[in-house]
């Protein structure tokens, strides 16, 4: 891996994943036009911000609004490597979120809610780094921002659930169904439910405890199931069902099944 490395994703030009391994990389006063959001994976840094020193140690997150001056100096003689997020300030606005004020200062988390955060963080990353799809990236990202807005951890688990509710799911449900197999985005799902992508995912998990990406593949791999019973070649079902190519097919399978899809067929 290269010192510093950038990650896109041609569905998502609102987002930018940035991964540094450089120790003796110090920046100087600064600032970016997107909201961004960071994780110490190793070492210390003293972040400078508007005037303020921050301390930001292993483990820590800590993020800056848009057009805010900064500057990171890492501690000298620690490796230092770190994992930071770019979001543009217009994907917000999709949101319909009443919170976002809440982002709009540097932060670092209390323990509990740095520990979920950084765990979601991460999880988008891998994502970005890994080829995951658009659906899966953004819904980890809002996952991401719907914990950073919530006053404690435990705030998503507990809201009433109505018939309003159950009226959107289901037409999230439907429109996955009938089309698993594409390339589905937090957009479409958004168009087709007539709620924002916001308030869907947070709807979605609540109803099916899972999020809409993971209940997509999970329809995914029920199709490939089927698919190999009829001794189809692999490769060919690994495009038919939606993923990228035979590897990411076959992570994903072996994640639900417990199996290859090669072990899955000798087994029949």
């Amino acid at each position: 891996m290269a010192d510093v490395t950038f990650y896109r994703h041609e569905a998502l030009p609102f987002l930018e994943g940035k991964h540094c391994n450089k120790s003796d990389l110090a920046y100087q006063k600064h600032f970016h036009e997107e909201y961004s959001i960071g994780l110490i994976e190793e070492g210390e840094t003293q972040a400078w911000c508007d005037g303020s020193l921050w301390r930001v140690e292993t483990g820590k997150m800590i993020s800056f609004p848009p057009l805010i001056l900064h500057a990171c100096q890492p501690v000298e003689d620690i490796n230092w490597k770190y994992k930071m997020l770019f979001i543009k300030p217009e994907w917000f606005k999709n949101l319909e979120l009443s919170d976002l004020s809440k982002l709009h200062i540097p932060f670092l988390l209390e323990n509990g809610k740095n520990e979920i955060c950084s765990r979601i963080l991460n999880r988008t990353m891998q994502g970005m780094t890994q080829g995951g799809s658009a659906l899966e990236i953004e819904t980890s990202l809002i996952e991401l921002v719907q914990q950073l807005v919530s006053k404690h951890t435990s705030d998503l688990m507990h809201e009433p659930y109505g018939r309003l509710e159950k009226k959107y799911v289901n037409l999230t449900k439907e429109y996955i169904h009938d089309h698993y197999t594409d390339r589905i985005t937090l957009e479409m799902l958004e168009q087709e439910a007539g709620i924002s992508r916001y308030h869907l995912i947070r709807m979605f998990k609540k109803s099916m405890h899972v999020p809409p990406h993971v209940y997509q593949n999970i329809l995914r791999i029920n199709h490939a199931k089927s698919a190999l019973k009829n001794q189809r070649p692999i490769a060919e079902i690994a495009v038919d069902t939606g993923y990228y190519d035979q590897s990411h097919f076959s992570k994903a399978f072996s994640k639900v099944v417990g199996a290859t899809p090669q072990r899955y067929a000798m087994s029949l």
